[in-house]
């Protein structure tokens, strides 16, 4: 799910989420599905969300061929007939994209055509190199409303259209389902995406075409949002401040793939995830685990730890943070509770190891004989601050580091002992630990050995200390 996995042919999903308007599906399906049969590893993902209409029947009955080769697939979900919820509906749908193993996820309306070769001009675009935190495609608005109405203009319809990385998506915890309604869901996630530093691409005008009707069709689940409707909307909306939204309580529900009859149950994602373990604990070896299993992970980064901490102190959240999925090293572990109480919903995993081990780690690590990065703590004056807000003094001192170290793991258990689903404890000296990590995540153990890594990011064995980042 890492924003900078790149391949040449990353698997997109296309969600389309329905009800009601099987009528546009009919249309738009059959030439969307051809238009993108050059790029194989597009599928298309509709989402049947409670449809009263002939939906489920024509899809299994049109596209047999389609659900078989696996370039369609149908999820069906049922609410009871109570009103269309527009974020909820499109996060589920682009859960069932992301679970048809989606890297880039594409927000399709039922009403819409994508033109000819639309599946590989957003895997082009998503292949631009060297963006952080990453871009984000989506129409020329401005651009669209300058042009004169007629056959080069877009028709209405076009607004919703979106593609993201699948780990983008879950960062900002999809759309946020305050808006139930038609009422701008889709604009709120373009300017949260801003807010947090992703760049915007333009989506080419050939591929946002639209089957033009009226707003009757828009408002017919609920006419009381008909109100939403005016200029000013879309500029209260630019006044919001939120980035990350839902916090992990998004798309939630039950679905059925292909009318199976077998359930497929959607429950809440981490918000985040912070290794909370204090430094020499494996961090480093974590971090290369949380890559593995496919979260963006930060560790220590390259100027973003201080931003991190200052702006956690002075804000109570932190938009560098944000940037990533999953967070370890210092100065995570000094902000696990402010972290809590930022990101409610997000998940906690303690490592730990052998004292003795573990205070022989951190005197090499405060040598300047056996780390080579020691010199710079002294010109880069955060090393020594960050480590006397953790230790109470800059230079090394066992007794009082050793203090440190067994006040911060118990702090930490009893600040979640009534809450054992949110917090990890990994044993490092216990051996491998891809199963316990990869069972508190729900996720599929990767191959190959659980990584360790050195004090410089290495990946390799070190003599005498088999864990020593």
């Amino acid at each position: 799910m890492a924003d900078e996995h790149v391949t040449t042919t990353p698997r997109i999903a296309l969600c389309t989420t329905c009800k009601g308007r099987a009528h546009h599906l009919k249309q738009t399906l059959p030439q969307n599905l051809a238009n993108n049969a050059g790029y194989p590893n597009a599928v298309f993902v509709v989402l049947d969300y409670d449809s009263d209409d002939e939906l489920v029947q024509y899809a299994s009955t049109h596209h047999a061929n389609d659900l078989a080769s696996g370039r369609l697939v149908v999820y069906t979900y049922r609410n009871g007939r109570a009103p269309f919820q527009m974020a909820h509906s499109k996060n589920l749908a682009a859960r069932c994209g992301m679970l048809e193993g989606a890297e880039i996820l594409v927000t399709l309306d039922a009403d819409n055509f994508t033109g000819p070769g639309f599946a590989r001009f957003v895997a082009e675009k998503f292949s631009e190199p060297g963006i952080r935190p990453g871009i984000f495609l989506c129409p020329n608005y401005q651009l669209i409303k300058s042009m004169p109405h007629g056959a080069l203009r877009p028709a209405r319809g076009y607004a919703g259209r979106l593609a993201v990385w699948a780990q983008t998506f879950v960062k900002m915890g999809g759309y946020d389902e305050i808006f139930d309604t038609w009422r701008g869901e889709d604009i709120d996630m373009n300017f949260r995406l801003q807010r947090l530093g992703y760049q915007m691409r333009y989506i080419d005008n050939r591929y946002l075409h639209a089957i033009n009707h009226n707003a009757e069709v828009r408002f017919k689940e609920y006419p009381h949002a008909q109100r939403f409707e005016n200029k000013y909307e879309s500029e209260l909306i630019r006044a919001r401040t939120e980035t990350v939204v839902n916090y992990g309580k998004f798309g939630l529900g039950r679905v059925y793939r292909n009318f199976n009859d077998e359930p497929v149950e959607f429950g809440p994602l981490p918000t985040r995830v912070f290794g909370i373990g204090i430094q020499k604990t494996a961090t480093t070896s974590l971090h290369e685990a949380f890559k593995r299993i496919g979260f963006d992970s930060f560790h220590w980064g390259a100027g973003e730890a201080p931003l991190i901490w200052y702006e956690m102190q002075g804000l109570g959240r932190s938009k560098t943070l944000e940037q990533f999925y999953a967070l370890s090293d210092l100065p995570i572990p000094l902000l696990y509770k402010q972290l809590d109480a930022a990101y409610p919903g997000s998940k906690f995993v303690l490592t730990v190891r052998n004292e003795a081990d573990w205070i022989r780690s951190v005197e090499r690590l405060w040598s300047y004989a056996h780390n080579p990065t020691r010199r710079i703590w002294d010109i880069y004056p955060f090393s020594n601050q960050i480590h006397t807000e953790l230790y109470g003094r800059k230079d090394f001192d066992a007794p009082t580091f050793l203090e440190r170290y067994r006040r911060h793991n118990a702090e930490v258990l009893n600040y979640f002992k009534d809450r054992p689903g949110d917090l990890l404890v990994l044993d490092m000296d216990a051996g491998n630990q891809w199963e316990k990590l990869c069972s508190f995540f729900g996720v599929q153990v990767p191959d190959g050995p659980y990584p360790r890594a050195n004090f410089s990011g290495i990946l390799e064995m070190t003599s005498g200390d088999p864990y020593p980042s």
